[in-house]
């Protein structure tokens, strides 16, 4: 009786001894298994994630499939060919889109004109994918050299060559105060023009070109309003940059100072002319991000419209005509103005004539 008890006893001893020591190499093993289980499915994940991005990013999905699903506004369009058949010696390249409510306007807005300062929107969106990559870091430090130094507008140029600027600084006053220096430094630290433009051809810009520093005064800069609306669109719906790179877009394009086109136009619209723009505007219950380009024989901006329905629309106006001519900015505003019935909420029907 004693040895069976005994033998009983040992078989239940070395049970448990062999279920302590399983349950160690299972909790050993387990996570090593489960990291590479993370890993591999993380893995595959980004992979998926970076593959579906690569076929978002192209804007010629807009181009081509998108834009043919949606509503072509006749109604904005026949008011913004009344308006531009007044000034006939005026060129006119004009595009606007609603993502939310599907439908665009546009008047030869797939045209290559003079860019001006609207081709720091695509500089800006470039940098900020590189710095997705770690192509690039946010404080990194930019040095002035005497081939960056551009003409016009911005403070860089006036400082000491050798002075050094992080590269947030440069994008914020790129925008801010369209600083034509601080787009020279990037565009050099981007690699150079021959990359930027390699780098707005994969992104679907397939009008936007450029071919000198900034100011270019001669207009050889190009880009489309249509090139201009729909980069800006695909930031704002996460197409081109992530969450993150998105919230810093809008950030710095709302520091943009010159208001004096398409906000003033659309405030206009809303029946009201005033200096203090984007406060009148948000008493509206309207929020716009814009950037202008003047260069005397080309006018242009582009922007981000937040509606008082808490949509968004966007829109880019090139007009060229001769030099410092005050219509052209004026007609930029007129055509903003047209915007308005098709922004406010009481009015969602938007073909009116």
């Amino acid at each position: 009786m004693k040895v069976q008890f005994k033998v009983i006893t040992n078989i239940c001893l070395t049970s448990i001894g062999l279920s302590v020591l399983l349950g160690s190499l299972l909790r050993i093993a387990g996570p090593i298994n489960q990291r590479n289980k993370i890993n591999i499915v993380g893995k595959s994940k980004r992979s998926f994630e970076k593959e579906l991005l690569t076929k978002k990013s192209s804007l010629s999905l807009f181009y081509k499939d998108k834009l043919e699903r949606f509503e072509r506004l006749e109604g904005l369009i026949n008011k913004w060919e009344k308006l531009i058949v007044k000034n006939p010696d005026l060129y006119v390249s004009a595009f606007f889109l609603s993502l939310d409510d599907q439908v665009y306007a546009d008047i030869k807005s797939d045209i290559r004109l003079s860019a001006a300062s609207s081709i720091k929107v695509p500089i800006l969106i470039v940098l900020l994918r590189m710095l997705e990559e770690g192509e690039i870091f946010w404080n990194e430090k930019l040095m002035l050299t005497k081939d960056t130094i551009g003409g016009g507008s911005g403070w860089m140029a006036y400082q000491e060559i050798g002075e050094q600027f992080n590269v947030f600084e440069v994008a914020s006053e790129m925008i801010r105060v369209s600083d034509n220096t601080a787009t020279n430094l990037l565009i050099k630290r981007v690699g150079g023009i021959n990359i930027l433009n390699q780098k707005f051809k994969e992104i679907g810009l397939k009008n936007t070109q450029i071919n000198n520093y900034l100011p270019d005064l001669e207009g050889t800069n190009l880009t489309s309003s249509k090139d201009l609306a729909l980069a800006i669109a695909l930031v704002d719906n996460g197409y081109l940059l992530n969450v993150k790179s998105r919230d810093i877009f809008r950030e710095i394009m709302q520091k943009s100072k010159t208001n004096t086109l398409i906000p003033s136009g659309i405030l206009r619209g809303l029946g009201k002319e005033s200096q203090d723009v984007d406060y009148h505007l948000s008493l509206k219950g309207y929020l716009v991000h814009n950037k202008t380009g003047d260069i005397g024989i080309s006018y242009s901006d582009t922007a981000l419209i937040q509606t008082p329905r808490n949509s968004r629309a966007f829109a880019s106006f090139i007009v060229k005509g001769p030099f410092n001519d005050p219509r052209s900015p004026e007609l930029i505003r007129n055509l903003s103005a047209e915007l308005v019935p098709f922004l406010s909420p009481d009015q969602k029907s938007t073909n009116q004539n």
